[in-house]
């Protein structure tokens, strides 16, 4: 069995320093060899693809851009009269995925529009986020790279989310039948029969407690030992992305790493 492969998503971890440079450079700094950003479109993708470089990481995920986030955006790809706006997110996307060598991009599903009911456009929105997807897993071919969706909480993390369960994803990724999109994959509930269901399609796992999303050895729900043990011995082969919000100092609060590297026998940071 080989070990996880966990990359630090900068989007969260490292508050405490200002600007991605900073960040890479830290995360680098406490033994990862990889990072993932959610949105790193406010610095030039020439820069941040040297500040990767210089703290010796590879970017392996980037999210689509997020919309007009003062407007309550959150991603486009199944949002009804934004297919345009979705496809040149797309493109920025795809130019910084090849500028930061990121073989990656998760392709946001966004939010069910404001006073509109959820069971009401559901129809709606699978058919504008199908026609998209079939669109983004075309783009992304010719540049081989990786589509993904990731189906996020609406009971604690976004309400209003259309994407909301692995299955909801699973099926639609059956429906567009493309090699080169694949499941996002957050630790929710049910995990060992979700892991065990849905690892097949998985390009990405982050990881984050619950119910307060602190790091993985905070107080909470999840028992990621386990869970770490569970993804090795089914094989996953991909990325572990660390996003959860530190409750203090994100080196110091990187012990639970620190150890499951240990175990691994890998060198440490500075040793």
């Amino acid at each position: 069995m080989a070990p996880l492969r966990f990359s630090a998503n900068v989007s969260w971890l490292f508050p405490e320093l200002p600007g991605l440079p900073a960040r890479l450079r830290a995360a680098g700094s406490s033994g990862f060899e990889a990072a993932e950003v959610a949105w790193p479109y406010a610095e030039p993708p020439e820069a941040v693809a040297r500040a990767a470089r210089e703290a010796g990481l590879r970017l392996v995920l980037i999210n689509t851009p997020p919309g007009d986030r003062e407007k309550g955006e959150m991603g486009l790809g199944a949002v009804p009269g934004r297919q345009a706006a979705f496809r040149e997110g797309l493109e920025q996307a795809v130019l910084y995925a090849r500028a930061l060598g990121c073989p990656r991009i998760h392709l946001m599903a966004g939010r069910v529009p404001q006073g509109a009911d959820r069971a009401a456009v559901r129809s709606e929105m699978e058919t504008v986020f199908l026609e998209n997807l079939r669109h983004a897993a075309g783009v992304l071919a010719q540049e081989n790279l990786v589509g993904l969706l990731e189906p996020i909480n609406t009971r604690i993390t976004d309400p209003q989310y259309f994407l909301d369960t692995p299955q909801q994803a699973a099926a639609i990724l059956q429906k567009v039948g493309r090699p080169n999109l694949q499941l996002q994959m957050i630790m929710d509930g049910n995990l060992t029969g979700n892991i065990r269901e849905f690892l097949p399609l998985v390009g990405h796992v982050q990881v984050a407690q619950v119910p307060g999303r602190g790091e993985p050895d905070s107080p909470g729900e999840l028992n990621f030992p386990y869970l770490f043990q569970l993804l090795e011995n089914e094989g996953y082969k991909g990325f572990v992305g660390c996003e959860y919000r530190p409750l203090g100092d994100t080196a110091e609060g990187l012990n639970w790493l620190r150890s499951y590297w240990e175990r691994q026998g890998r060198p440490q940071a500075g040793q």
